[in-house]
């Protein structure tokens, strides 16, 4: 029978390990979605920390009060949510693509609760959405985002974080500028095709000023739209690659932020 003992500094260590791992798991997709029961996500968190436990080095956290053991809980907080987080705004590309989709095609009233995201989405950004979660699993890029945060643990150790907010602003600003040109390549396919559809209509309009193209032009959209998300179906594979490869980005991003 295996003779396993645990004093009081290897659990507060376990626990460090343990809070950064649920941070992480509260923030980042595919992980933190709500259909997933919360006993199964704080189970996966233990299991996990669990082994990196007995993976990583071990170490010996310096405090002197429970206002500094506080602070360090705190960090190690920051870490999993940052990361977590990292990678969640990136879904939300698709969900801006989604709704200039929608405008463009006249359904931007048309919207629906998300349980992913858990905010109101529009029916094309939910769709693009689910797709690039379903990818996710497919590709195992879950694993990929499992395994950055493990990595962490050897360029910021436990109570190691140190906030550079000049490198965090810039990661900011260039993730915003991503932001608009991917959700405006993802949207462009419709958009342009919305587009030359208003300059027939508005020829039309003043060819034959009597017939509605405000009516007709409506139905046409819808129509036109729907013709060119099932006909650019099997783009979105290259759409679900634009957002896994900013992913990427933003999680090294934030890392070399919080060291």
């Amino acid at each position: 029978m295996a003779n396993f003992s645990l004093n009081i500094a290897d659990l507060e260590y376990f626990l460090m390990i343990l809070v950064r791992i649920a941070s992480f798991m509260f923030t980042a997709p595919f992980f933190s979605t709500s259909g997933v029961p919360r006993r199964t996500k704080v189970g996966f968190s233990v299991v996990v920390a669990f082994m990196l436990y007995f993976t990583l080095p071990s170490g010996n956290l310096q405090y002197s009060t429970v206002i500094q053991y506080g602070a360090i809980v705190v960090k190690e907080a920051v870490v999993g949510l940052s990361i977590g987080y990292a990678a969640n705004i990136c879904s939300s590309i698709v969900l801006f693509a989604g709704k200039v989709i929608d405008m463009e095609i006249g359904l931007s009233m048309a919207t629906m609760f998300d349980p992913v995201t858990r905010e109101n989405a529009s029916i094309s950004g939910a769709f693009y959405n689910y797709f690039v979660l379903i990818l996710m699993v497919v590709t195992d890029m879950h694993h990929f985002i499992l395994r950055a945060l493990v990595d962490t643990y050897t360029l910021i150790p436990i109570n190691g974080m140190v906030i550079d907010f000049d490198h965090m602003f810039t990661s900011v600003v260039k993730f915003l500028t991503d932001y608009i040109v991917i959700g405006f390549r993802i949207a462009l396919p419709i958009f342009a095709c919305i587009l030359i559809l208003n300059v027939v209509l508005g020829i039309l309009a003043k060819v034959a000023p009597q017939m509605n193209m405000f009516a007709v032009g409506m139905q046409l959209k819808l129509l036109v739209g729907f013709a060119v998300m099932f006909l650019t179906i099997s783009l979105l594979p290259s759409v679900a690659n634009f957002i896994f490869e900013e992913m990427k980005v933003m999680i090294v991003s934030v890392v070399e932020g919080l060291y």
